[in-house]
């Protein structure tokens, strides 16, 4: 089988998701190429889409807030969306492409590529079978625009609120939100902190994100005991990882990290995680089970992963920064509401998202 799969750069969840999907794929003896359909019109177009809603998110997630409630809005109005008729564009290249490859499949973990796909289709393009990946506890904008052969959605909670939004029920299957494989060892939390040099009987704190982690490490600084630590993890945000080391240089219960492919390594490693209300990260999280705070969301469909996550008793997410120190420190203090919380993890968020879905491949 020969599979296509199709992300863009708008964060990372979206090309997380598409990579261990592939990786199961080729796991299997399958073909599966991974593509980023803006860079069919070129690099500086795929780079300016990625850049252009980074930079949004980062410096005006306010504005992105506004965006997003925006596209609800129209989402609900009749006739195709703005967002709809911009990936239509590309659609175009994106033909081009598939006729001359052959592929069995086209998996998307991302709604701009299946806008395009959709797009073709009602064009009376012969496509192949054609599957949306939801990587967010809700149904985002313009989804029951498209026109998808399947859609795996993370929980089956979350059914009629796709459907209300346009989807045909007899295409959902509530797979869950795919992982990489590393999320679901058996590595122990021993193994862990062996692997990467930290004290056996120390406690530690995983910060792992963006928004106001300034904030809540200054709190950390004063408020750390001499065997607690805050392990921050910036990813890509080179900037955020420049401006923390000159800012806590010398605090030794602070260790700043850049990016790392070791992530779930430092999730079963460490006590307590505290990260904003990611679709990826939060299911990541529940799949290692760790005590998790959610820091502010960015407004929008972060803010429905909170709701949900939340409602499941899957996360403690004050809203105020001096609340959510105090919450993680407590459930260290208080074994047995993290023991909870790790139960509800594994109840509810499944661990074998990319393996169901490869299953479905394989059946189509």
């Amino acid at each position: 089988m020969n599979v296509l799969i199709l992300s863009c750069d708008t964060g990372g969840g979206h090309n997380s998701a598409a990579r261990s999907i592939q990786k199961e794929l080729i796991r299997r003896g399958h073909q599966a190429v991974f593509l980023n359909p803006f860079e069919l019109s070129g690099k500086r177009v795929a780079g300016a889409v990625g850049g252009a809603y980074v930079k949004l998110v980062q410096k005006h997630p306010r504005a992105f807030g506004m965006l997003y409630k925006l596209g609800a809005f129209v989402s609900r109005l009749p006739g195709r969306s703005p967002v709809y008729y911009a990936n239509s564009l590309v659609a175009r290249h994106l033909a081009k492409y598939l006729e001359q490859k052959s592929y069995d499949a086209i998996v998307m973990p991302h709604l701009y590529p299946a806008e395009m796909i959709s797009y073709l289709k009602r064009k009376g393009w012969n496509c192949p079978k054609s599957v949306y990946v939801a990587t967010d506890y809700t149904c985002i904008p313009f989804t029951g625009e498209t026109e998808c052969d399947y859609y795996v959605i993370p929980h089956e909670e979350l059914e009629l609120e796709f459907v209300r939004k346009g989807v045909k029920k007899q295409k959902l299957r509530a797979f869950g939100i795919p992982v990489d494989e590393t999320f679901c060892s058996k590595e122990t939390k021993q193994q862990a902190r062996e692997k990467l040099g930290m004290s056996e009987d120390g406690i530690y704190y995983l910060v792992a994100g963006a928004g106001k982690i300034q904030q809540l490490l200054d709190l950390m600084r004063e408020a750390l005991e001499e065997v607690e630590q805050a392990v921050v993890i910036c990813g890509r945000n080179k900037k955020l990882e420049k401006k923390l080391r000159k800012r806590y240089a010398g605090y030794k219960n602070i260790s700043i990290i850049g990016s790392t492919d070791q992530m779930a390594t430092y999730m079963r490693a460490c006590d307590v995680l505290y990260s904003k209300p990611g679709g990826l990260s939060s299911t990541e999280a529940a799949v290692i089970g760790i005590p998790l705070i959610h820091l502010t969301p960015i407004p929008g469909c972060e803010t429905r992963n909170r709701i949900f996550f939340r409602k499941h008793g899957m996360c403690l997410a004050p809203r105020m920064i001096e609340d959510q120190l105090l919450a993680g420190r407590k459930l260290m203090k208080n074994t047995r509401p993290a023991g909870r919380m790790i139960e509800n993890q594994r109840n509810t968020v499944p661990a074998d998202a990319a393996e169901r879905i490869c299953n479905l491949l394989e059946q189509m």
